[in-house]
């Protein structure tokens, strides 16, 4: 499953980030990848122990954990600290797949990279190309979100973002470890939460409302990995 949560960062929050980011210490991204990755990749990152990533990305984790839409999709159990990169000229990230365990920077943590996840902080009209492009089973999904929007996809998908040939796509990138590790059952979740959203917003005394709360908490109990 692959889904898009808008307005995940507030118009305070993306000044408080570009202002931050425009004056940042960019490195070659090129540094973080493992060998196969290395050579498919071409963009610039924050270190992950510059100061500037732990206080942005306290501000997105603390975002998203007030939204409704990212919890009820991701169910997450754990969350690597936010990323975050810039592409600017030409640069690029060829087919690659996400690395399947990471290590938390400083602790002895590790998260499951259940979904990957990019919220944009550059508009689309800011840059030319840009994309990231995710397989799925209907063919590529190509995604250019207005900043302040977030995509959330299967971490084992293969995926590029296609060259930016101008100005500069900046964004931050994580991963998820989900108490339900299977994404079909996340979906299923996911589906049955709306459902009894829509039940109780037009029968907010019907006994059924009950019912399905409880049949969502006995799946989620059943499939929940702790």
């Amino acid at each position: 499953m692959i889904l898009e949560i808008a307005d995940v960062l507030t118009p305070d929050d993306l000044r408080q980030c570009r202002v931050a980011l425009e004056a940042a210490d960019w490195q070659d991204g090129r540094r973080t990848a493992g060998d196969v990755a290395a050579s498919a990749k071409n963009n610039q990152q924050l270190a992950d122990d510059d100061p500037l990533t732990a206080r942005l990305g306290q501000l997105v984790l603390a975002r998203l954990s007030g939204n409704d839409r990212f919890v009820a999709a991701a169910l997450p159990l754990k969350v690597l600290p936010p990323r975050f990169n810039r592409y600017a000229d030409s640069g690029h990230y060829a087919d690659h797949v996400d690395g399947a365990v990471f290590s938390v920077p400083g602790t002895p943590h590790r998260v499951r990279s259940d979904l990957s996840a990019t919220l944009f902080l550059s508009d689309p009209d800011e840059y030319d190309g840009g994309e990231l492009v995710v397989a799925s089973e209907t063919g590529p999904y190509r995604v250019k979100l207005p900043a302040g929007h977030m995509v959330v996809y299967p971490g084992n998908t293969v995926h590029h973002v296609t060259a930016v040939t101008r100005g500069a796509r900046i964004a931050a990138f994580f991963w998820i470890q989900s108490l339900v590790r299977e994404g079909e059952r996340r979906a299923m979740l996911l589906g049955l939460d709306e459902s009894i959203r829509a039940v109780r917003t037009a029968l907010p005394d019907d006994p059924s409302v009950t019912q399905l709360i409880g049949l969502y908490h006995n799946l989620l109990r059943h499939w929940s990995d702790t």
